[in-house]
């Protein structure tokens, strides 16, 4: 008799109302102890419905995801504060819970219903989540789980721009250095993230920020003792200058004195790869066509100095590109 009365399979939606409601009892019941029996049922009912959330959207090994399936799972989601109640409840979840519902956040980032990403519309009403994700950084738990989110997050425009525009940002210069190695590269690839996916946006932000922003970056990351801090920096500062959106940008950083001097003591780095990186920034000082009386006052007063390390000055593999680099800076500097 019992296979007459077999469950009907759960759709999409019913795993996502399921959820919901899971979210919305360990909400109501936060901060209560009794009930554990109760609460622990609904934990695991929980568990259970965000590994079938992830199945959904990626598949099962056997096989891919539907698309019709991941449509209903994406409206159903955002119709209402599932989104909300998953990150504020994430650090009360057990660690492959939270891995399974880190993953459904980032998938969901990207699913579109009628070709929009609902995501996206979502976090613009919502966007205090951001200031949730990003301040996950102080809480050792939970930091991988949130910054794994946020980087998803910032794919949207509008979503890095309220980010970059955010106090969060100044954040960023105390997260990179946490002595947690995980977690400050963690914020480090969300750093990097914000600072050079969005073009547009990043100019507009670099351009309107120039003073406080860089005066963080070279005093608190080019200067720091830590290697790994340092040579990130020196990199990042590379890909920002030389992105043709930030021309403007790049010509006011080589226009200065004190950058150029901060650069020089990189090219004397006990570090080879931080000196490298340091010469693809300082190479943009020496090309510079307006160069300001106190650049070209302090390249000739080390002009011997320079001109002897670029001659000792050898990478370990051959790279063309690199050989021509030097000798364009040679020439630039012999003809000051």
């Amino acid at each position: 008799m019992k296979g007459l009365f077999k469950s009907k399979p759960r759709t999409p939606v019913d795993v996502v109302r399921q959820t919901r409601e899971n979210l919305v009892y360990l909400d109501l019941n936060s901060g209560s102890r009794g009930g554990d029996a109760k609460r622990e049922e609904k934990m695991a009912e929980l568990s259970k419905n965000i590994r079938e959330l992830k199945s959904i959207l990626y598949g099962n090994g056997e096989s891919e995801p539907v698309t019709e399936a991941c449509v209903q799972l994406t409206q159903e989601f955002f119709r209402e504060n599932t989104l909300r109640l998953l990150i504020i409840h994430l650090p009360k979840l057990n660690l492959e819970t939270r891995k399974d519902a880190t993953q459904v956040v980032a998938n969901l980032q990207r699913q579109q219903v009628s070709s929009k990403i609902v995501a996206s519309e979502y976090l613009e009403s919502n966007k205090d989540l951001l200031d949730i994700l990003i301040l996950g950084y102080d809480d050792m738990d939970i930091a991988l789980h949130y910054g794994a989110m946020l980087r998803e997050c910032i794919r949207h425009q509008s979503i890095a721009r309220y980010v970059l525009e955010s106090e969060h940002m100044k954040k960023f210069f105390d997260y990179i250095q946490l002595p947690n190695f995980d977690i400050a590269s963690d914020a480090s690839a969300t750093f990097k993230e914000l600072l050079t996916r969005h073009k547009a946006t990043v100019a507009e932000f670099l351009t309107n920020n120039y003073d406080w922003f860089f005066e963080e970056f070279n005093s608190r990351l080019l200067s720091s003792t830590n290697y790994i801090t340092k040579r990130q920096a020196i990199k990042l500062l590379g890909d920002m200058l030389l992105d043709r959106s930030n021309a403007a940008v790049m010509m006011r950083y080589v226009s200065s004195k004190d950058n150029l001097m901060i650069l020089m003591n990189l090219l004397r780095d006990s570090s080879k790869n931080i000196q490298i990186e340091a010469f693809h920034v300082f190479k943009l000082f020496a090309a510079n066509k307006n160069k300001p009386a106190e650049v070209v006052n302090i390249l000739v007063t080390n002009r011997s100095k320079l001109l002897r390390f670029f001659a000792g000055f050898k990478i370990d593999k051959e790279d063309e590109q690199f050989e021509a680099d030097k000798e364009q800076v040679i020439k630039e500097i012999s003809a000051l």
